[in-house]
């Protein structure tokens, strides 16, 4: 038992989702699936592609 709220409460939410109305922002879903960083500021972000350039790894002689 008690399988019965969680799954009231799931039913609940996907009524919600399927049937409310949604006022999407496409510009902002577009910028961060692309990447596009402008509002931030440089400091704060870190170069993850950066992260391994010290490493020189085992040499191939």
């Amino acid at each position: 038992m008690g399988r019965g709220r969680a799954k009231a409460k799931q039913t609940k939410v996907a009524r919600d989702l399927k049937y409310r109305t949604h006022d999407t922002d496409f510009g902002a879903l577009a910028r961060e699936l692309h990447g596009d960083e402008a509002d931030t500021d440089e400091s704060d972000t870190i170069d993850e592609s950066d992260q391994w350039s010290d490493y020189r790894g085992p040499s191939r002689d």
